[in-house]
């Protein structure tokens, strides 16, 4: 792939996006270059975390490619939203495998928006977020209105959307908006600190749980039902006969791969 590297390590993969002279930004090949890696590792029976990085010291990833949709009308710009949301941003929201944000740098407009997709996020202390859409006579369209307001309240939402503000990573931190705040250069052991905890668990249970957590954000769904409808769906796995034969025997489980 041109726009993204991939590394392996155990039961973790980091997808690294390598744009350092555009800081990361996304155009067409990048997005799909992303989902197909999200693809690809979901399925690997071995890969049970999923850490997503930028490459450099300055960026996450800096927005979206501008040039590429500067021109666009109004059909091709809701085309533009759809077509990436579908592609990317509610596709890694909704990815079975646990995604992790490192934020190494800035993180605005769809940077922002693809580090709210995963399903949580650590941030480095130099990295800065915002949705700067505003500016430019346009509003966030890779769900970034929805998964602010739901991470940091309509409040702190409609004010960072309409002042085009960026926040540091302490105010984030407060915010809700990342769950972790280190130093740059311990970033990515951080979260691979956290992936190997995530690994040491039931990948099935854990695709079960996203997929209940989701479910309280989607329209017309009632999260509880779902909620038991997974829990008893774990009932008829190996994974909760390992589980459970494990806490019984007073011995660590040993889950396989997903």
């Amino acid at each position: 792939m041109e726009h993204i590297l991939i590394e392996k390590q155990a039961h973790i993969a980091v997808i690294t996006i390598n744009r350092p002279t555009k800081l990361n930004a996304l155009n067409k090949e990048t997005i799909q270059e992303l989902h197909e890696a999200f693809s690809a590792l979901n399925k690997e029976q071995a890969v049970k975390a999923i850490i997503i990085t930028g490459s450099g010291e300055k960026a996450f990833v800096a927005g979206a490619d501008i040039s590429e949709f500067a021109n666009f009308s109004v059909q091709e710009g809701q085309e533009l939203a759809a077509q990436g949301q579908a592609l990317l941003f509610d596709f890694v929201q909704n990815l079975s495998t646990p995604v992790i944000a490192a934020v190494n740098g800035f993180a605005l407009g769809g940077g922002l928006e693809l580090a709210m997709a995963c399903h949580f996020r650590v941030a480095s202390v130099n990295a800065k977020m915002g949705l700067p859409e505003v500016t430019l006579g346009v509003i966030p369209g890779y769900g970034g209105t929805q998964r602010l307001t739901q991470l940091v309240g309509k409040g702190r939402a409609m004010e960072l959307i309409m002042t085009a503000g960026m926040v540091d990573a302490e105010t984030a931190k407060n915010y809700g908006l990342v769950n972790h705040v280190v130093a740059q250069e311990e970033l990515l052991e951080f979260a691979k600190g956290i992936a190997a905890k995530i690994a040491n668990n039931s990948s099935v249970a854990i695709a079960k749980a996203i997929q209940a957590i989701n479910a309280n954000f989607e329209d017309g769904t009632n999260g509880y039902a779902v909620e038991i409808e997974n829990f008893g769906a774990c009932f008829g796995t190996e994974d909760f006969k390992e589980g459970t034969t494990a806490f019984l025997e007073k011995r660590k489980a040993i889950f396989p791969g997903k």
